[in-house]
């Protein structure tokens, strides 16, 4: 598992030879900070899903709240190392249950990778890497819920096809 500060090199877009890197285009994986509200963290998700701006107050407060959950709550980013810009972020949360002997399943929700980076590699090294957090807090599985376009993507991440999703919005 890579450490989560250290600078990782993307993977090489379409078109691209099998594990060229593509140069110029490193990224850092790591995990959230406060400092991200500046950094276009909002306007990335807003890239999932609509949602009007966030005061720098209000994420302060969410932030706080998220770290008070220690490691069941992971929000990871990844940076352009040569701008400072926000590229991909993706969060897991740890669900503690009843069933299988108080076991542990992993949520993977909020995964985005912005627009302008897309085809490099960023989502499934932020989704790797946010797998490898589930199992190393003992989760016996990792969830999700996407759309039928990405399911290609997360089946290259190992996940599997199960059940059906539904939903009650408010």
């Amino acid at each position: 598992m890579e450490h989560p500060h250290a600078p990782v090199a993307a993977e090489a877009g379409a078109g691209a030879g099998a594990g060229t890197e593509v140069a110029g285009d490193a990224y850092i994986i790591r995990p959230l900070d406060l400092v991200d509200h500046s950094k276009g963290f909002c306007e990335l998700l807003a890239q999932l899903s609509p949602s009007p701006p966030l005061s720098e107050e209000a994420f302060r407060a969410r932030f706080a709240e998220l770290a008070a959950l220690g490691a069941d709550h992971l929000v990871l980013v990844a940076e352009e190392a040569a701008t400072g810009r926000l590229a991909a972020a993706g969060a897991l949360m740890v669900e503690r249950k009843f069933i299988r002997r108080c076991g542990l399943v992993g949520h993977l929700e909020d995964v985005v990778v912005d627009a302008a980076a897309r085809g490099r590699g960023l989502g499934e090294r932020l989704v790797r890497r946010l797998v490898e957090h589930a199992r190393g807090r003992g989760c016996y599985k990792v969830i999700l819920n996407c759309t039928t376009e990405l399911k290609g993507f997360y089946a290259k991440c190992g996940f599997e096809e199960k059940n059906v999703q539904m939903g009650l919005y408010f």
